[in-house]
């Protein structure tokens, strides 16, 4: 190509096109760090094929972007209800401002992520942080700003934050309508093109079809559509999909369902997920990643596997037991899986079992893996061949029954494993009774 134009071979969509000045971007420190952040953690001890990193999924992120806001702005596919509404979609000048902070949101939306990305966020940062504000505060940084202050025509850091995290992660700062839609595009729970490109990625490179639909149809019948505020009796404008893309929005609902249930909660995965929160926790200084830029920037996955070797090889390191069990492959095993029956008797069992557990055994030879999604399938507004404007959970039953992720699961050290596991089967319905529980918390 011209030598302002350059293309990365990818995968998953085979071309991803930059012109010199995103490019700079490309190639600042904080970009190339996400060369070495997995994208799925320690994924790879249970699919071998899953060691690809941050680094090339946020530069499909920035391609599915890209594509997604060509449609959606196309003049063919705005009504006047809907550019009246959304003022820029009159300025071809600011469209393309837009498109490029769009572009360079969704290529930075991951800048902030912590070594071994989400395995290791949750309890390990100070109170109040998480990987979003790491992001912002990157996006913001002197570096940062003097590279978007650069690009013709200079980019607003405001503008790039908001994109890259959305409202719900930057709720002191004010959104207008077209910034909501735009930040939709990249982080939205319906379509956003974050999980888009991971849903494909991780499914190619774990081996496995779960995570596959027809990205190019659905792109293609994505709409801004008006989308009703009961409350507030307003028409707001949404991204939903014309009548002929239901199917592929269904299928992207299902892959992510039925990735969360195969992959992302794999028994095996998760204990390991734990294993290294448990290290991080013994290794860290005051137990928490630092915040501070700086030092932010120096770890990676690299830094966090150098610490894994030594502590396993040595017994007086920080987090020996727990590099060991990763390293050696020695993790917990599966003790106890929710079950119906179980669940009908006491909701929470899982939690049950671990805690009757805990008092028959060392705290430290248990763990506890609870989780279930917030919802199923969300909202969004479809456009019929005849005008009408519906919602998806009206028109698809598959998006209305979509079953929510839910796991409840008790795991044991290797050395208790084969006695804790018999005296739960022989003592399960006195453990889960309710009664015992209530008799616990009080």
């Amino acid at each position: 190509m011209p030598g302002n134009f350059h293309e990365v071979r990818d995968p998953i969509h085979v071309f991803v096109r930059l012109d010199t000045e995103e490019r700079s971007v490309l190639d600042s420190a904080p970009f190339q760090r996400l060369r070495h952040i997995h994208q799925l953690a320690l994924t790879y001890l249970v699919y071998p094929g899953a060691t690809h990193k941050r680094f090339e999924h946020s530069l499909g992120v920035m391609e599915l972007a890209s594509r997604v806001f060509d449609v959606i702005t196309h003049s063919e596919s705005v009504t006047d209800r809907i550019r009246s509404l959304l003022e820029p979609l009159v300025s071809s000048a600011k469209l393309q401002y837009w498109r490029r902070v769009l572009r360079m949101a969704a290529l930075c939306h991951d800048v902030g992520h912590l070594p071994f990305s989400h395995a290791a966020e949750k309890d390990l940062l100070p109170y109040g942080w998480d990987h979003e504000k790491l992001t912002r505060q990157i996006i913001s940084s002197n570096a940062m700003k003097s590279i978007w202050n650069s690009i013709t025509p200079p980019l607003r850091h405001v503008d790039i934050e908001k994109l890259a995290v959305g409202p719900k992660n930057a709720t002191d700062l004010e959104f207008t309508d077209w910034e909501t839609i735009l930040a939709e595009i990249i982080v939205g729970d319906a379509f956003g093109v974050d999980r888009m490109d991971y849903l494909l990625r991780d499914s190619h490179h774990t081996g496995v079809a779960y995570g596959k639909f027809d990205h190019y149809r659905l792109i293609d019948t994505l709409r801004i559509l008006p989308q009703s505020n009961e409350s507030e009796g307003l028409q707001e404008p949404a991204l939903g999909v014309d009548e002929g893309g239901i199917h592929s929005a269904e299928a992207l609902m299902l892959a992510r369902y039925f990735m969360y249930s195969q992959v992302y909660f794999h028994p095996v995965r998760r204990i390991y997920d734990i294993h290294l929160m448990d290290f991080l926790k013994e290794w860290l200084d005051e137990s928490v990643f630092s915040t501070d830029l700086e030092g932010h920037l120096k770890m990676t996955d690299n830094e966090v596997s150098a610490a894994l070797r030594e502590a396993a090889d040595a017994e007086d390191k920080p987090g020996h037991l727990h590099a060991r069990r990763i390293l050696g492959r020695e993790h917990f095993k599966r003790l106890y899986e929710w079950n119906p029956d179980d669940v009908q008797i006491n909701p929470e069992s899982g939690k049950a079992v671990f805690r009757a557990l805990s008092e028959r055994y060392d705290k430290d030879q248990i763990r506890h893996d609870r989780y279930r999604q917030g919802s199923g399938a969300p909202d969004f507004p479809i456009k019929m061949r005849d005008g009408r404007i519906v919602s998806s959970l009206d028109i698809s039953e598959t998006l209305r029954t979509l079953p929510v992720v839910s796991v409840d699961r008790v795991f044991a050290d290797r050395s208790i494993f084969d006695n804790a596991i018999k005296w739960v089967n022989e003592n399960r319905d006195e453990i889960i009774a309710p009664e015992r529980e209530e008799a616990g918390n009080g």
